[in-house]
């Protein structure tokens, strides 16, 4: 039989910050009486709002951070790329770096390595519906972590800070894509078992990816079967696919021969589109196609005029291959 819990007399709630009409936001237990005067308790009245503001998914959660295209990327479709991180505020002394990775070992949400350097996981399951907020507290506990432990994660305080608050937005983000997860481990030879095994797991299972040096966030792959371009664009989803339709529709959607544009991901608010490759292409092959597809792209973007029929099936097919990833 479950033990009763102790009953205890609701106590008055008491405003953050000291008494009076202030608007401060009182303390109180999810069963203790609302604030609000409803008689209600906490949980079922204004407490409801609160969790919810909690758990609402933020649609671009990387919003207004240097290199948005990028961070989505990062999260959905590259398996091993890091960057360095520029903080607001500095690095603590005892911190010489903070890296962003696309994923650490055993899934930590981050690590302070043993010289006190920091790594932050962004491949990893959040608590809340904001990534951007988790991964700042994720941050926050790194930079205080003792060197040479991992980070676990929770669900970040609902007034905790976002990233955007923590990076400088005028800073570079210039990721590096990786064949492999060496630069886990400083030594990767000496690695513990358990780290050597995960590092092992990981390799085998990375797909080649490459990032392009022509334009921004887009990302060849290699498959067994075909090669793959993604693209994160940061133009408004129904402006950028009236754009593809009408290059679709006018056959200037492809990056050469044998390629095609065959749909496109929806990820963190951005639309990704994907291009099929022979699987002969390489990412050198398609970094002049690529730049000129970005011209084409940018005029078709400023067409005014409404879509065609033609242009309105093309579209039509585009939107019926998009998958929605987050």
């Amino acid at each position: 039989m479950a033990k009763k819990r102790p009953q205890t007399k609701a106590k008055r709630p008491q405003p953050v910050g000291g008494a009076g009409a202030d608007g401060a936001v009182p303390v109180v237990g999810g069963r203790e009486p609302c604030p609000c005067g409803s008689g209600r308790r906490y949980k079922a009245c204004h407490g409801r709002e609160a969790a919810h503001a909690v758990t609402e998914l933020v649609r671009r959660p990387f919003e207004g951070l240097p290199g948005e295209c990028d961070w989505v990327a990062l999260r959905e479709l590259v398996p091993a790329a890091t960057v360095e991180l520029t903080l607001k505020d500095g690095l603590p002394e005892d911190v010489p770096s903070v890296t962003l990775a696309t994923v650490l070992p055993m899934a930590w949400p981050a690590l302070r390595r043993d010289d006190g350097s920091v790594l932050l996981g962004l491949q990893n399951d959040t608590a809340s519906g904001d990534i951007s907020r988790d991964l700042a507290d994720t941050l926050q506990r790194a930079l205080v972590a003792e060197p040479g432990t991992p980070v676990q994660g929770r669900r970040a305080p609902a007034d905790g800070p976002r990233l955007q608050e923590l990076i400088d937005p005028e800073g570079p983000f210039e990721p590096v894509v990786h064949s492999g997860f060496e630069f886990w481990v400083p030594d990767a030879e000496n690695a513990t078992p358990e780290v050597a095994a995960s590092l092992e797991r990981a390799n085998a299972a990375a797909i080649p990816t490459v990032r392009l040096s022509g334009v921004d966030a887009a990302y060849w792959c290699e498959t067994p079967e075909k090669n793959h371009l993604r693209w994160v664009m940061p133009h408004p989803e129904e402006r950028l696919l009236d754009a593809l339709a009408r290059l679709h529709a006018a056959g200037r959607s492809s990056l050469g021969e044998g390629t095609r544009l065959v749909g496109s991901f929806r990820a963190h608010g951005l639309t990704v589109p994907v291009w099929d490759l022979p699987s002969g292409i390489g990412a050198q092959d398609v970094e002049k196609p690529a730049a000129e597809f970005a011209e084409r792209l940018a005029a078709a973007l400023a067409v005014e005029e409404p879509l065609t029929a033609e242009e309105r099936r093309a579209r039509g097919g585009l939107t019926n291959r998009q998958v929605t990833l987050s």
